[in-house]
């Protein structure tokens, strides 16, 4: 087989991500409005319209459905308002103040959202233009071809953000579980406070970079919702939001770790923080935390159901080696609080924290949240849409009754 040129591979991988089928969309979206308000309307150069396809479509189904209403909203209204302005008054710099604060006002009144401030970018543009009447209307116009072709445009195979956010999710469980052994790889010998505390704060910027995370769980989460490329979008963005919020807690209780730490060294400022034996233990039980950390990452990111298997029989070996390592570094450090108290409390804040650890990523207790969840999320769904939902089980209910007549038949017709 011949070799592919770097530069080629590059190329497909990018264009086979969902940022590249946008920036594609996008375009295509605009031209197109384009083309086709050139074709309605008169005006010689109708740009409204690619501009308002280019606005609407958004990076997500979801995001373009909801948000192309009210960007819709927000343009049509302050066009609106030129055209009153332009019968009343002129443009003038008090004209000009007034115009931008009843936009403002309106934009609240026409539920714009996040797009007040397109109200008054709309009434400024518009009332600035020669022939005002005739250019608002044209635009209105302009602005329902550009926003209907940006909503039709993304119905064509929108994409899903799962991967990407996939790949941030493992992306800060790597780094966790990085930090994780490096902790571990420092406990032997005299450990600097400076050193501690500089751990420390790596491990608080681990906890600030789960909202970066969050907000790309956030864009999948909208990719699967109304999404037709998409079956069971609830289920993952289940798996995902739960196993999220694991490793949030793994983050939080990593950061109190390097705290414990930090003031364990602060006492024993001339002297090991554990001796040679009882640190080879704790670094080993850190390196089978960390490999649990990063196979469960795997885990909740894995579509295939084998590959998930095999995640899932990682993790599972991962824990079990991190409880065998746990108890016997339990009993060394009991040995050692019983010949040398001092600090005991230390200890046993450090064996707790490793415990919430392993209890957060137990396969059992994310069973039971991933149960827990689908419940509260068909409890919502219930309850937003009783009638549809009443609907549904009607239909189930009578699609499985057709299939048992049908069996029947068949078995009697034998």
């Amino acid at each position: 087989m011949p070799d592919v040129p770097e530069p080629m591979v590059k190329l497909v991988r990018w264009s086979a991500e969902p940022a590249a089928a946008q920036i594609l969309r996008s375009a295509a979206a605009s031209v197109i409005a384009y083309v086709v308000a050139v074709w309605l309307l008169p005006n010689p150069a109708p740009l409204t319209a690619p501009l308002t396809a280019l606005l609407v479509v958004q990076v997500t189904l979801y995001s373009t459905l909801t948000t192309g209403i009210s960007r819709v909203n927000a343009v049509v209204a302050g066009v609106l308002i030129a055209i009153g302005f332009s019968v009343l008054v002129g443009l003038s710099w008090w004209s000009l103040g007034l115009i931008i604060l009843t936009s403002l006002l309106i934009g609240r009144f026409v539920r714009a959202g996040e797009f007040e401030i397109e109200v008054a970018i709309s009434a400024m543009l518009v009332l600035g233009v020669t022939r005002v009447a005739n250019t608002a209307w044209d635009r209105i116009w302009e602005t329902l071809i550009g926003a209907g072709v940006g909503l039709l445009f993304n119905l064509l195979a929108p994409p899903v953000w799962v991967q990407p956010a996939g790949d941030s999710i493992e992306s800060m469980a790597r780094r966790m579980g990085g930090l994780f052994r490096d902790i571990g790889g420092e406990l032997a010998g005299h450990l600097p406070v400076e050193r501690a505390a500089a751990r420390l704060h790596e491990a608080r910027r681990v906890d600030h970079a789960i909202a970066e995370v969050d907000e790309s769980l956030r864009q999948a989460e909208d990719s699967l919702r109304w999404n037709p490329r998409v079956k069971e979008g609830a289920l993952s963005r289940v798996v995902l939001r739960t196993g999220l919020d694991t490793l949030e807690i793994c983050a939080v209780v990593i950061r109190v770790l390097s705290r414990t730490l930090t003031d364990l060294a602060a006492h024993r400022t001339d002297e090991p923080l554990f001796p040679e034996y009882v640190a080879v233990e704790l670094e080993q039980l850190f390196d089978h935390v960390a490999n649990a950390i990063q196979n469960f990452a795997v885990l909740i990111t894995t579509q295939v159901a084998s590959n998930a298997e095999d995640a899932e029989d990682r993790l599972t070996r991962a824990l079990s080696d991190a409880g065998e390592s746990r108890d016997r570094t339990a009993d060394l450090l009991l040995a050692q609080v019983q010949s040398h108290p001092r600090q005991w409390q230390l200890y046993g804040a450090l064996l707790a924290e490793v415990d919430r650890i392993l209890d957060e990523l137990a396969v059992e207790k994310r069973s039971g949240r991933l149960v827990e969840e689908l419940d509260r999320y068909t409890r919502e769904a219930t309850d937003r849409h009783p009638r549809l939902q009443m609907l549904k089980r009607r239909l189930s209910a009578a699609g499985a009754g057709a299939g048992e007549r049908i069996v029947d038949g068949i078995k009697r017709g034998r």
